[in-house]
């Protein structure tokens, strides 16, 4: 079992040392076009990995669930970088004036959707609700978006 336990801590640890070395550049380096495809694509990434995450947590495959979890986390992160004022407008962007209006509101819960990503990685297999426990820390975060900060589309 510790074994185990310590396998997991080095990929986990792996995955967030490579994460960090292939992050994303500044946003002062990347054009309005650049910021608003890069969130785009972001979003996106989360949201399928969130179905693959559902998929294998339902499966009892916990150990994908939480590298994906992980990744998930890592992005979440990566956003709050995506959101400078020369990217409220322009390439097809359904981003909400909400968010530069509520900087601090936004920021905050991509920061409380990373942590809860965190969080799920530590309680997902002791969980006796598992849908419900991924509906209350990885959907409810993405629904709360959703509703205030993106357009309806």
């Amino acid at each position: 079992m510790i074994k185990k336990y310590n396998i997991n801590i080095f990929k986990y640890i792996f995955f967030i040392l490579v994460s960090i070395t292939f992050s994303q550049p500044a946003n002062s380096d990347l054009s309005s076009e650049e910021l608003i495809k890069g969130r785009k694509a972001i979003f996106s990434k989360n949201y399928s990995t969130a179905k693959k995450v559902q998929t294998f947590a339902s499966q009892g495959d916990f150990e994908r669930a939480k590298s994906l979890m992980l990744e998930m986390s890592e992005n979440y992160k990566n956003l709050l970088e995506y959101f400078p004022d020369n990217s409220k407008e322009g390439f097809k962007t359904e981003a909400l004036p909400a968010i530069w209006e509520n900087k601090d509101e936004f920021n905050n819960l991509m920061t409380k959707s990373s942590n809860d990503m965190i969080k799920l990685t530590k309680i997902i297999e002791t969980s006796d609700d598992i849908k419900g426990s991924l509906g209350k820390m990885m959907w409810a975060n993405c629904k709360a978006c959703h509703s205030k900060f993106r357009a309806l589309h």
